[in-house]
């Protein structure tokens, strides 16, 4: 969730729509490794959910289906398709960041209602390899840009650009550095849904996965989520142990 500070030269961030083929790839293969075709039978089943839930229709000539999810292209191309078409019925389309986690909590809802514990930890382990997989990414832009991975470049290397639907304050001292959100655009539809239960898996992994992927080292301390009752911010403290440069 943490949004980075600025932009790295020469290299753009990351479209949501890339993203979310990522995440949806990593979720799948996470899934069909622990549960073989039953799993992947399951992710179906919350794909289709999540489409008769985004259309309010079983079927929809512009679904995100299985194949448009594996390619970035084909998720771009059907977002604006599905766009065009909720504004033709006077309804305002869902952003990017909204998608993604609705396609998220649908996929994660049907997987543990089948599979309980087990598939919980299926999904938690596809956000996993989803972020340890940015975080090496985030590194490399940093490396582009001539600069290590220690914590002062994580967040102005971040891959996923700035967005009005992400509220937060980050602080800088000697030893950390802390970061409050107080709106986040995943949790908004999360919430939405009533699926709190679903995204929080997502929450879990996520952050501390990207800084592991970035540097070994790097830890991230998650110690309140927006998705809790009574917290209401998401806190964050990114901490370097040892070494900063791997």
């Amino acid at each position: 969730m943490s949004q980075f500070q600025g932009n790295t030269e020469g290299l753009k961030p990351i479209t949501m729509y890339e993203i979310t083929t990522k995440l949806y790839s990593h979720v799948l293969n996470s899934v069909t490794e622990a549960f073989g075709e039953k799993g992947r039978e399951t992710v179906a089943i919350g794909i289709n959910a999540f489409n008769k839930g985004l259309y309010n229709s079983n079927r929809h000539e512009f679904s995100f289906d299985h194949k448009t999810l594996l390619q970035s292209d084909e998720v771009k191309h059907t977002y604006s398709n599905y766009s065009d078409y909720m504004e033709k019925q006077g309804t305002e389309p869902l952003n990017m960041y909204s998608i993604m986690a609705k396609m998220f909590g649908y996929i994660s809802k049907a997987v543990v209602d089948r599979f309980g514990i087990e598939g919980e930890e299926s999904v938690k382990q596809g956000v996993w390899n989803f972020g340890h997989e940015r975080g090496q990414g985030i590194a490399k832009r940093a490396k582009f840009a001539g600069e290590s991975n220690e914590k002062g470049n994580y967040l102005s290397n971040y891959d996923m650009g700035r967005s009005e639907l992400f509220e937060y304050e980050t602080l800088f001292y000697p030893t950390e550095i802390e970061q409050t959100f107080t709106k986040c655009a995943f949790a908004d539809q999360w919430k939405k849904e009533g699926m709190e239960e679903y995204g929080i898996l997502y929450c879990h992994m996520i952050d501390p996965a990207i800084a592991k992927g970035f540097n070994p080292n790097f830890e991230v301390i998650h110690d309140q989520y927006i998705l809790k009752k009574g917290e209401g911010v998401c806190h964050f403290r990114f901490q370097m142990n040892g070494k900063e440069q791997s």
